[in-house]
Order: structure tokens, then C-alpha cells, then sequence
């Protein structure tokens, strides 16, 4: 199959259609770009959040975090209006859903947090969520987990910054901040993953981000075929086999 790099889109469906056809394991990465449809903003695009809000930035910045109790009753007030203007996922979400029930879907690597795959209906077994979820909190002492709604129904009742009811300590989402770790096993599970899929769909994203966006270039070196999804032109473009440009919730319903 020739390597593929047209503007014409229909051509570029039929071509991508035929790799997923062929495809036996495949493996999606996920970016912003897949929930935009969804009404939740990238972080530093034109309508970005942390462009739009500089101050935004300090919350997901852990030493800001851990620091100063402002950021904290900052960060939990906003908690509390993204529950309010809750999203539903896209059609791209369920266009990932429908890939898995072919039996092709091998991992679904996602560097969002807020859970779209989930409530979409993908296995959480295949899901690595390489940036953490909004879905929980977790400790920062102890390491307890808890659901998110248990935070937020204590930050409703009146506490601004609720500690850890087991040892004091302070919550935090269960995201990745700046300054903090990614997961190892996480990151390892994801390299493994893209050395033994046949195929590897990045969809919105625009693979800047490392070290998850090395994910591309292993997948590539061991034989895999590459398609790209975005509304914009990625670092790793010149790596694809099939680009596809435009909306993601509509280009992903036609070639899975």
C-alpha cells in the first residue's frame, strides 16, 4: 500500500478506510482536538484556556498548587463550574467505541483528563489516561483515591480547600501538573502498546507533547502504518502514511 499525503480528503477517507480495514491492532492516541466537538477548549490554542486565562495556569502548575491555599480554592471553584456545563462525548468519542466492537482496537492512549472515553462506553481496560483523570482525587500525602463528586459535595457544603479526611493531607485532582512525574507504568504500557500494533491513529493532538508523542515515531520504526487526524498540522506529519484535515467528530465516524 503507497504511502499517502494528498489534499484531497475523499481520497485521504478511502486510503485511511483501507488501513483500518487491513488493520488487526490498532493503536488511537488522543488529544484535545477529539473533545473540542464536545465544547471543552484546548489549553493554549487560539480560545485556549490558559491563553484566555494565564492565571488558569498556575492551578495545574504543582508548586503553585501545593503552595498557596488561594490557587487551591481557585482551582476547586472552577471544579465546580465544569461539573455545572458538564460535556457529553462526540461523535469522534463513539467513532473510537464503534472501533473497538470491530475487535481492532488494541490500546487507547488519551493525554486528555476529562473522561470522555469513559462515558463514550471504551473499555476502561484499554484506556491509559497518560496525563490522569478529573474523574478522581487523589492525596497528596497519602495517596488515598476518592471519587471527584465526594470532593466537590464537601467544597458545595462550604469547604473552599477540603483536606484528606484520612490523614489532613492536601487534595488534588488525579491529573498530572506541571512539575509533577508522568506514571512509568503507564508511559511503559503505552511504548509496548506501540511496538506491536499494526496500525496507529493519532486524533487530535499535535504531537508536541513528550514523552507520549514518541509513541508515533516507535510505532513507525517497527513496521506499523500511521494516520494523523487533526484540524492542523502536527510535528509528526512527515511520519504519516494518511493525514487527514478538518473536523474530527466527522472524519472519524467515516473511516472506522
Amino acid at each position: 500500500m503507497p504511502d499517502f499525503h494528498g489534499n484531497d480528503l475523499e481520497a485521504a477517507i478511502a486510503e485511511a478506510c483501507a488501513c483500518i480495514d487491513a488493520a488487526e491492532r490498532i493503536v488511537v492516541l488522543t488529544g484535545a482536538g477529539v473533545s473540542t466537538d464536545s465544547g471543552i477548549p484546548d489549553f493554549r490554542g487560539p480560545q485556549g484556556v490558559w491563553t484566555k486565562n494565564p492565571e488558569a495556569e498556575k492551578m495545574a502548575t504543582l508548586a503553585h498548587y501545593m503552595s498557596d491555599p488561594e490557587v487551591r480554592r481557585r482551582s476547586w471553584k472552577m471544579k465546580l463550574e465544569h461539573v455545572r456545563t458538564a460535556r457529553a462525548p462526540n461523535l469522534g468519542h463513539q467513532a473510537l467505541v464503534d472501533l473497538e466492537r470491530k475487535n481492532k482496537l488494541h490500546t487507547l492512549i488519551t493525554q486528555n483528563v476529562d473522561g470522555l472515553h469513559h462515558d463514550a462506553g471504551s473499555d476502561p481496560a484499554k484506556i491509559i489516561e497518560i496525563h490522569g483523570t478529573l474523574r478522581e482525587v487523589v492525596c497528596m500525602e497519602c495517596d488515598e483515591r476518592a471519587p471527584m463528586e465526594r470532593a466537590l459535595m464537601r467544597v458545595r457544603a462550604g469547604e473552599s480547600d477540603p483536606p484528606c479526611r484520612s490523614c489532613g493531607g492536601i487534595l488534588k485532582s488525579a491529573t498530572i501538573s506541571f512539575g509533577q512525574g508522568l506514571v512509568f507504568s503507564d508511559l511503559e504500557r503505552s511504548e509496548n502498546a506501540a511496538r506491536d500494533c499494526d496500525l496507529l491513529l493519532a486524533v487530535g493532538t499535535t504531537l508536541g507533547v513528550y514523552p507520549v508523542a514518541g509513541v508515533v515515531p516507535v510505532a513507525r520504526e517497527c513496521g506499523a502504518r500511521v494516520i494523523i487526524v487533526n484540524a492542523e498540522p502536527t510535528e509528526m506529519d512527515a511520519l504519516a502514511h494518511v493525514i487527514l484535515r478538518g473536523s474530527i467528530s466527522a472524519i472519524l465516524p467515516r473511516i472506522i
